[in-house]
């Protein structure tokens, strides 16, 4: 029996599933990265989300845009995957500190100090309330407030109040450890 024919002409959900992996790999590879600090499980995590992109595709019914829909499979599963990792007594969450990569010498200061910059945002990020970050990395992503309230199920007004109210506190926490440090 044939499939019936998938957005954008693939024929198949695997064809299907290689195009949109392709196309977001890098915004996958980021979800992944934002709910995962160790590099081991933040892989597993990855695999996780793909596996659940491409057995999303048989349901996906095109009430949302792909990229609404891709993101939302992507946070969901990530949740789900720290909602796991917190109930194992023995497992450990790491900081992104302990697992942050050692900076190639031949780098420049610039490169050196946006490194710095952004594991400080990331670090503060990851700090946020689960759907206070959601809401955040996701306005990262350059999503509007319909999709992003789509995706984590607030109403767009309310994902609006939050990435402000987010703004504001990174900004305040920047110019805490700005003086902390100087």
């Amino acid at each position: 029996m044939p499939k019936e024919s998938t957005p954008d002409g693939c024929q198949d959900q695997d064809a299907w599933y290689e195009q949109l992996a392709r196309e977001y790999a890098g915004a996958l590879k980021r979800v992944a990265a934002a709910y995962e600090a160790n590099a081991e499980e933040r892989q597993d995590l990855l695999q996780e989300i793909h596996v659940a992109v491409w057995r999303s595709l048989s349901v996906f019914r095109q009430q949302c845009s792909m990229r609404t829909w891709i993101y939302r499979v992507a946070h969901n599963t990530a949740m789900t995957h720290i909602t796991r990792e917190r109930r194992r007594a023995t497992k450990r969450l790491y900081t992104l500190d302990e697992v942050a990569e050692t900076l190639d010498p031949h780098d420049t200061e610039a490169i050196t100090e946006h490194k710095q910059i952004v594991e400080r945002l990331m670090e503060l990020v990851g700090r946020l309330q689960v759907l206070d970050r959601q809401v955040f990395l996701l306005y990262l992503e350059d999503m509007d407030a319909a999709s992003i309230a789509g995706i984590v199920g607030i109403a767009p007004g309310n994902v609006a109040t939050k990435v402000h109210r987010i703004k504001a506190l990174l900004v305040r926490q920047f110019h805490v450890r700005e003086t902390d440090h100087a």
